[in-house]
């Protein structure tokens, strides 16, 4: 895997070496070319181009050498002229059936032979794999789609040509954040999506937004994963304020210069806690407000019934996730795809751990990771230690004004009538103890009634009844939500920015601390 200047780098030198045999792996042929050609001004060499469309060409003066447009004729023309001459190169476009030991195969092979008499090299441009045989005869480079850096001059070239022409609101960040957004795509690509967005005559912040909903046409069936559909106006979350001011400093890092410094893109964070609190909506609160597709990877519809399925399947998705960036990926309830079975003598979830754990620390790739956990006794220790995420926050119970909060929020999106300020004091202080989904529910039941009855059925007793009908599930499970909370202080960051002593119902200093 190399980027555009490590690729040209390295096949510099195998042309200079005289490298018999060369597989160029790669969906941009014109991108490759494009590189060839460059090579071609450095490095005073023959070198000439076979496709289906026009014949082989010499790449220096573009005039066609054989009008033979077929596979056989291009290689037989290339044989021909490497028994006669010396240092020539032969670029193939497009050579299908070389994964096995065909007939195609062996015409190259024989060809590669007389290349290695005469100093000759042919190169071959595929998608595909190549026969081993014919392999270990030569090298073989890849391609990579073309990195931030890359991308911010494609962006530049294709947008600062026009600034004269239409209005063009983007500025040096935003040509920046634009490059971050169409990173990992092809060049074409990228292309086709700049000129789309200017094609209506203007470029304007919004339309940084818009690259990304672009982009994420392109990536609508991903492999392993499945697109989550986010709809900002749907998407509210009250309290976690602690989390809230954490996620905004890792927004910034997303379009920061993080090379100088030797850092890697923000990871990820996990979020624990208890049930109904608001871990999964944060997942979509973070794509809405970064603007950014929200891909759910669900260990369960990755699972294999043969050996090294589920680990390949796994690979993919994370493969594609990188290919997507910079994404959201969203991993709810994590406990339940990697927790310790002691019946799973075939060792598939160790191994999976292993490459989700290497993956987490390895790639480089702007995925920032979300996942959330109930139970997080039944995750691996590797898992939470230091480096894996950037960070592990605990969802508590939301306290007196966090609740206010969320109640007044869930009024708003029921168009409700507010209950007078004592009965608000007193649905505060009834909800002690609730989730966030049981005042959701709660205000759900009083929106039930408006619907059914009007609005003027809508009373501060009806408000009262519907907060004293919800038994939370700190009351029916009090041992499991207390042990829980117990976990989170000792070793999890306050999501709400404060930390809440259940023995005394007050609220008092983390054991932790943000660093704001």
């Amino acid at each position: 895997m190399a980027n555009k200047e490590e690729f040209k780098n390295s096949l510099s030198r195998m042309f200079r070496a005289r490298i018999p045999f060369i597989s160029i792996r790669s969906i941009e042929r014109s991108r490759v070319l494009e590189i060839i050609q460059q090579l071609s001004e450095e490095i005073n060499i023959p070198i000439y181009i076979h496709s289906l469309s026009h014949g082989t060409m010499d790449i220096k003066t573009r005039k066609t050498v054989n009008d033979d447009r077929s596979v056989a004729g291009g290689i037989d023309f290339a044989v021909q002229n490497i028994s006669q001459r010396q240092n020539l190169t032969f670029i193939f476009t497009e050579v299908s059936n070389i994964e096995d030991d065909n007939i195609v195969s062996r015409h190259i092979y024989d060809c590669v032979v007389q290349a290695i008499e005469k100093g000759g090299s042919i190169c071959i441009i595929s998608t595909k794999s190549v026969w081993s045989q014919l392999q270990r005869l030569g090298m073989t480079l890849t391609l990579d789609p073309p990195n931030e850096e890359e991308m911010l001059t494609v962006v530049k070239d294709c947008v600062v040509p026009y600034k004269g022409s239409i209005p063009i609101d983007w500025d040096e960040n935003d040509l920046k954040m634009a490059a971050t957004i169409l990173a990992n795509i092809t060049k074409i690509e990228a292309e086709n999506v700049l000129a789309t967005q200017m094609a209506k005559g203007s470029l304007t912040k919004d339309d940084i937004k818009s690259l990304s909903m672009e982009k994420d046409k392109l990536f609508s069936d991903i492999s392993g994963l499945e697109k989550v559909k986010v709809d900002p106006s749907l998407i509210s979350v009250g309290g976690l304020t602690g989390l809230h001011q954490w996620l905004d400093n890792q927004k910034q890092l997303l379009t920061a210069d993080l090379k100088s410094r030797k850092l890697r893109p923000p990871r990820g964070v996990l979020l624990v806690g208890v049930p109904g609190c608001g871990k999964s909506l944060s997942a979509k609160l973070i794509a809405a407000t970064w603007n950014l597709p929200l891909y759910r990877l669900d260990f369960a519809s990755i699972q294999g019934m043969y050996v090294g399925q589920s680990e390949n399947r796994l690979k993919e998705a994370f493969e594609s996730a990188d290919n997507a960036a910079p994404c959201i990926l969203w991993i709810d309830e994590i406990e339940k795809g990697l927790a310790a079975n002691a019946n799973d003598s075939s060792g598939v979830t160790t191994r999976m751990i292993g490459q989700f754990l290497f993956w987490l620390q390895e790639s480089t790739e702007k995925v920032f990771v979300v996942a959330t956990a109930n139970d997080v006794t039944k995750l691996p220790p590797e898992l939470l230690r230091k480096g894996r995420f950037d960070e592990l926050f605990f969802v508590d119970l939301p306290q007196d004004q966090e609740r206010a909060d969320i109640i007044n929020l869930y009024l708003k999106k029921n168009l409700l009538p507010a209950p007078s300020s004592l009965t608000f004091e007193k649905l505060t202080a009834i909800s002690a103890g609730f989730a966030g989904s049981d005042l959701e529910g709660a205000v759900r039941d009083v929106a039930i009634q408006a619907v059914i009855n009007g609005d003027s059925f809508i009373s501060d007793e009806l408000y009262i009844k519907c907060f004293q009908n919800i038994v939370p599930l700190s009351k029916t499970s009090p041992e499991r939500i207390e042990a829980i909370r117990n976990w989170g202080k000792e070793r999890a960051l306050p999501a709400s920015g404060l930390a809440w002593d259940s023995s005394s119902n007050e609220i008092t200093s983390g054991r932790r601390t943000i660093i704001i």
